[in-house]
C-alpha cells in the first residue's frame, strides 16, 4: 500500500482550481516559510501567526477535511 501524501504535497495539485482552496495552494506554493511538516496544528498556529484572514483558515480547514477524505480512502486500498 502506497503511503498517503502529506497535506501540503496533497494540496499543491490543486493551484490550479478556482476556489478558496486553490487559492490556499496558491498562496503555500509562493510561502518559503509555509511549515509544510508541523501538521494540521502547527500549519493553523503559522496561520495565525501571519494573521491570515478568516477565510484563509476557513479554507485551510476545508482543504484540511477534504485530505483527511483523500487519506481515509487511500488506508481502505
Amino acid at each position: 500500500m502506497p503511503k498517503p501524501k502529506s497535506f501540503t504535497a496533497w494540496l499543491k495539485p490543486h493551484k490550479d482550481q478556482r476556489n478558496a482552496i486553490g487559492d490556499l495552494a496558491r498562496d503555500v506554493s509562493l510561502d518559503p516559510n509555509w511549515p509544510s511538516r508541523r501538521g494540521k496544528q502547527g500549519q493553523l498556529d503559522y496561520l495565525e501567526e501571519c494573521n491570515a484572514i478568516p477565510t484563509a483558515v476557513e479554507a485551510f480547514e476545508r482543504a484540511w477535511t477534504e485530505y483527511e477524505t483523500y487519506r481515509a480512502a487511500q488506508e481502505e486500498t
